[in-house]
């Protein structure tokens, strides 16, 4: 009876002692996971959703520029299970297409978190995600103990927003004037800014404005409780900036100079089209193009854009803004005798020529045949003053105000050296002066605008939402009187009807311009080379274009723009034809012009 109850009480004192040892381990655990750090989630959690840069879209609809998410993958290396590594790396590649060597060797020499990729496109980040929970339902991530010996719950595969790509769908189409981008690091995001071009002059509205993000509560799987005290500022993208200029015109219009630049072996062909009337910009073309996606060192003297950014000596093509400007001032009239020395001159130590000798011709005939000789003499009829502000008004020295960056002004004599005989003879046949592309092109446009300058646009709007936002009007002035602006209108006419630029008649439209052929100078010495350079305008019933053409240093063929830059300029008003953004009139009297004639041309 006693061993009963001393075993009942030995029964009672195990109980008394083993319950509070259960206890005080069951604290103890308590305590350790209680005051070791863990990662678990926190009771608020925040979400960020990167804005983007606006596109730069055609005008025909095409994205040519846009900018897309790129996401990052990372993992922490202890937290695979090692005999789940080769399911890891053949699931992954599948769904990445990376290389599972390079992948595989990466986890197993890093010790800890890793980068698997940085240039994860946002459709194949959307499998990813599917793929990490996969892996975690099947236990590919393990829990680990770190280095001071603190146990470690499993971290999952993460894919997180890194930035942004800039894509160029058009490869080499619109460059360099579209321009292109660098990279910037802001708050741990890739981001991208303009260098040049359109990316560069409209960077501020295509910047991406605003990032969205969520603040709130989580539930069990970590996502975020949408309540009435949840943080949101709504995602803002940049701007799109949509051109005047339809890529597939574009695309056609490079293809043309392009050929032609092999034809000439020609440095460089650059082309323009401008709307007369409104100042937009159809096409700004180049045969040196690169791919804004992959600039590599052969691409580096393609980068600057030859329309706004090379100032050369233009030529005869200056011969109707000289013109103009005399006339203008009421010191020549279009029938005016000018004696034009049987095409020989003396200026100082040296003998002007023209091409086609001459005793005397009419004034209008001066520019038409393109005389030097009979341009000195009609220039010397204005004074310097005059002749001076007249270039100022034309804006020879000033940018166009087209929306590219680093334009360039050109340069002009000043009034002190217009007091050199010499110096102002030769500005009035383009040489001594310096001006853009653009510049001439600008100029032209008046005389088939009443006489008003518009700077040229190549962007039509900004959009973002839906909504259009128009730009600032352009600027317009009154260079010239609408009479002078119908005098050298009629006088460009003539000259494709009856002089240097016949090879541009077109049946149906009506059609003026002006060749310019000029050296160029290098360290103070004129070369072997040449400029060569077609200006002009062609208008049917309803639209009125204004059209450039530059041939930098043809080597091959005539050097004379009469047979180089005269004939692009024909192909390209061809190729208007062709798309219909001319409409030719039905003309009974048109006749072909003998080839042997066109050919023979010097200008």
């Amino acid at each position: 009876m006693q061993r009963k109850k001393d075993n009942k009480l030995g029964s009672w004192i195990i109980k008394f002692l083993f319950i509070p040892a259960i206890l005080l381990i069951f604290l103890a655990v308590v305590f350790y996971w209680s005051s070791s750090q863990r990662n678990l989630p926190k009771l608020q959690s925040s979400d960020k959703t990167s804005a983007v840069r606006g596109s730069i879209i055609s005008l025909d609809g095409y994205k040519v520029a846009r900018s897309q998410k790129l996401y990052k993958v990372e993992i922490d290396t202890r937290s695979i299970d090692k005999d789940k590594l080769d399911l890891f790396v053949k699931l992954y590649t599948i769904y990445t297409n990376d290389d599972p060597k390079r992948v595989k060797k990466l986890i197993q020499s890093t010790k800890g978190r890793v980068v698997l990729s940085y240039k994860i496109n946002p459709k194949i980040a959307t499998h990813l995600k599917e793929l990490a929970h996969t892996l975690n339902q099947k236990k590919v991530f393990i829990s680990f103990m770190t280095k001071d010996g603190k146990f470690h719950p499993p971290i999952g595969m993460s894919i997180i927003e890194s930035g942004e790509n800039r894509r160029y769908l058009a490869n080499d189409s619109m460059s360099p004037f579209l321009g292109y981008i660098k990279k910037v690091e802001v708050d741990d995001i890739t981001r991208v800014r303009g260098v040049k071009g359109v990316e560069k002059f409209y960077d501020y509205y295509l910047f991406a404005i605003k990032d969205q993000i969520l603040k709130g509560p989580r539930d069990i799987g970590n996502n975020i409780i949408i309540e009435k005290n949840s943080i949101k500022s709504i995602r803002e993208d940049g701007y799109d900036a949509v051109l005047n200029i339809p890529l597939k015109l574009q695309k056609e219009i490079e293809l043309l100079l392009s050929k032609n630049a092999l034809k000439y072996d020609a440095t460089e062909i650059v082309a323009a089209i401008m709307n007369s009337k409104t100042g937009e910009i159809l096409t700004l073309a180049t045969s040196m193009r690169y791919n804004p996606s992959n600039i590599t060192r052969k691409d580096y003297d393609a980068l600057n854009l030859t329309a706004t950014e090379y100032p050369y000596e233009p030529g005869s093509v200056i011969k109707p803004i000289i013109f103009s400007i005399v006339y203008e001032n009421n010191k020549v009239g279009l029938n005016d005798i000018i004696n034009t020395h049987n095409g020989s001159y003396k200026l100082g130590s040296r003998i002007i020529k023209d091409t086609s000798p001459q005793k005397s011709l009419s004034a209008t005939d001066v520019v038409v045949k393109s005389s030097n000789i009979g341009m000195i003499e009609i220039t010397s009829k204005l004074d310097n003053i005059k002749l001076f502000e007249g270039l100022l008004k034309y804006g020879l020295s000033n940018k166009t105000g087209i929306d590219m960056p680093y334009e360039q002004a050109g340069n002009i004599p000043t009034l002190n050296m217009l007091q050199n005989t010499s110096i102002k003879a030769t500005i009035s046949y383009g040489y001594g002066l310096q001006a853009t592309f653009m510049q001439i092109l600008n100029a032209f446009a008046i005389y088939n605008n009443d006489g008003i300058m518009i700077n040229p646009r190549v962007v039509k709007h900004l959009q973002k939402d839906g909504k259009i936002y128009n730009l600032n009007e352009p600027f317009k002035k009154e260079i010239i009187s609408k009479r002078t602006a119908d005098a050298i209108k009629h006088i460009l006419i003539e000259t494709v009807n009856k002089g240097t630029g016949r090879k541009a008649i077109t049946k149906g439209l009506v059609i003026g311009g002006k060749t310019g052929t000029a050296r160029i100078a290098q360290k103070g010495e004129y070369t072997r080379l040449y400029n060569s350079s077609f200006f002009g305008f062609a208008n049917d019933s309803n639209v009125s274009y204004t059209i450039g053409v530059l041939v930098r240093e043809p080597k091959k063929g005539s050097y004379y723009a009469a047979q180089n830059a005269l004939p692009v300029f024909k192909e390209i008003i061809d190729l208007l034809i062709k798309d219909n953004y001319l409409k030719p009139f039905e003309d009974k009297n048109f006749e072909e012009v003998d080839h042997e004639i066109l050919n023979s041309i010097k200008d």
